[in-house]
Formats: C-alpha cells, structure tokens, sequence
C-alpha cells in the first residue's frame, strides 16, 4: 500500500501550503490533507477535477494536447491541480491529480516543482500495485 503521509509530506512542508487531495484518474481521492483548511477539500478537488477534464476535453477540441495543470490565483491565494503521467498513452490507472490549496504569499514555483516529483513517484508506486 502507499504512504500518502511519506509521499506528500515534502508538499506539506512548503510555505503557505494550506491542504490537498490525491486523486485517481476516475476522480476519486485517495488521500485528504484537510486539517488546515477549514474546508472540504474532497468536494473542491472533485469540482477542480471535473473543471479539470472539461478544459482538457476544450483543449483536445482546438487541436492542442491534453492539458496538465490547471490554476486559480485569487487575492487570497492559490488552487491548483497537477495530472501526473502515466507510463504509457493507454495506462490510465497510474494517473493521478495532486489538488492543492495556497496562501497568497506561498512559495508556488517550490510546490509546483515537489509535486511533480511526488505525483511520479505515487504513479510508478501505482503500476506496482
């Protein structure tokens, strides 16, 4: 089984991060960083997620590739969405999207970089499975 703790914990530890949510390619969580939000982060990624595959499916449409981040700068900070790749073009089971909340003044090109990291780490851990 994975340690979702182990792998996110990096994320956890950046500046401003304030919760997130791991989620497979079917959209549902696998694991929820909540404590800090005061929010329910399993609803919001699931609404991130399915903005995320109606933008994507927009994307698709014009001609472009599949899309693979989707951010929202507010006044009060950050949310944003991550898909992983996947080991191949038909491996739709090792794909994941980490879903991220932000304070403003956090440190987001960190978190962007630590989560590509973990996001390929979990996947690989994934095929595995």
């Amino acid at each position: 089984m994975i340690d979702f703790n182990e792998k996110m914990k990096k994320l956890s530890s950046v500046h401003g991060y304030l919760g997130s949510a791991v989620l497979n390619y079917s959209g549902e969580t696998l694991y929820i960083d909540e404590e800090n939000t005061g929010t329910d982060i399993g609803y919001a990624s699931a609404i991130f997620n399915d903005s995320f595959r109606s933008i994507n499916e927009a994307s698709l449409d014009i001609g472009f590739s599949d899309i693979s981040s989707f951010e929202t700068k507010t006044q009060d900070g950050h949310v944003f969405l991550m898909r992983s790749a996947s080991a191949s073009v038909e491996d739709t089971l090792s794909k994941i999207d980490i879903f991220c909340i932000f304070r403003d003044d956090g440190n987001i090109a960190l978190a962007k970089m630590v989560i590509e990291k973990s996001a390929k780490i979990i996947s690989e851990e994934l095929v595995k499975i």
